[in-house]
């Protein structure tokens, strides 16, 4: 059986996909990318499965691409062809939502993983850089989902000199939500999936697609969008539910507790 550097198992309602190649700092290689793309595949396909979360053991959470393997980071292919692309529109635009919980040093293509994720919490002592000028290239295709976190204005500097910040500055910036104790960040990543599992599961599907898709429209067509889109969960079975749930203060059909944590091969 091959070696795998990716680890996927269930905690609650979440899908905990972890990167496991410690010894080089969980950076990426072609196998580890593919990895990540065949787990995150199977938890948007899972019904069971709220949460996404990314993750990465050891003292980092990804050193970005594999500089000896290139990691396929560099190949030249038609626009998504190529896997790390891919991966990247499974964590921005994929249904469910995509939680980074940010362990350590996130470096090029590991920050772009952080920008990917719809929501990013890191431990106080990780450390983030896009360094890919020092070496020669840019940090190409992670600006896609970088830019729309960090703007122009600080994406400009970060990228052209490559320096390395903390994660107090990355939350400044925009890259990150929270930054919390290293002990804490399980529990605060549990907390937050928690919370997106209060939602209903179309609700939060719904609510993911609407900030990407009401991003890219006109003010005219955001309102167009949005008008349809809420007539529709209106009439829902599932709006029926919440808000009958709501007035008969119960919890809805779709809030579980006591989940257990359960390993998955």
């Amino acid at each position: 059986m091959a070696e795998t550097f990716v680890r996927y198992e269930l905690n609650q309602e979440a899908a905990f996909i972890t990167l496991d190649a410690p010894k080089t700092r969980n950076a990426l290689t072609a196998a580890i990318v593919a990895d990540l793309i065949e787990h995150l595949q199977r938890a948007h396909a899972d019904e069971a499965v709220r949460a996404i979360v990314v993750t990465g053991s050891g003292p980092a959470f990804c050193a970005g691409a594999d500089l000896r393997a290139r990691g396929n980071m560099g190949d030249a292919t038609p626009s998504g062809g190529n896997p790390f692309v891919q991966l990247l529109k499974l964590m921005r635009d994929g249904e469910k939502p995509v939680i980074a919980a940010v362990n350590g040093a996130a470096f090029g293509g590991g920050a772009g993983l952080v920008a990917a994720a719809d929501i990013a919490i890191a431990s106080a002592n990780a450390s983030f850089s896009f360094s890919e000028v020092r070496l020669g290239v840019i940090p190409a295709m992670i600006s896609v989902v970088v830019l729309p976190k960090l703007g122009e204005h600080q994406t400009m500097r970060l990228f052209l000199t490559g320096e390395r910040f903390n994660a107090h500055e990355a939350h400044g910036y925009g890259l990150l939500h929270k930054v919390v104790a290293a002990d804490l960040l399980e529990q605060t990543v549990l907390a937050e999936v928690r919370a997106i599992a209060a939602g209903g599961p179309n609700a939060i599907r719904e609510a993911k697609a609407l900030v990407r898709n009401v991003a890219k429209l006109s003010e005219d067509a955001g309102y167009a969008y949005a008008e349809e889109k809420i007539a529709k969960l209106f009439a829902s079975e599932e709006a029926a539910e919440g808000i009958a749930a709501f007035v008969g203060k119960r919890p809805a059909v779709w809030v579980k507790s006591g989940v257990k944590k359960v390993k998955k091969p």
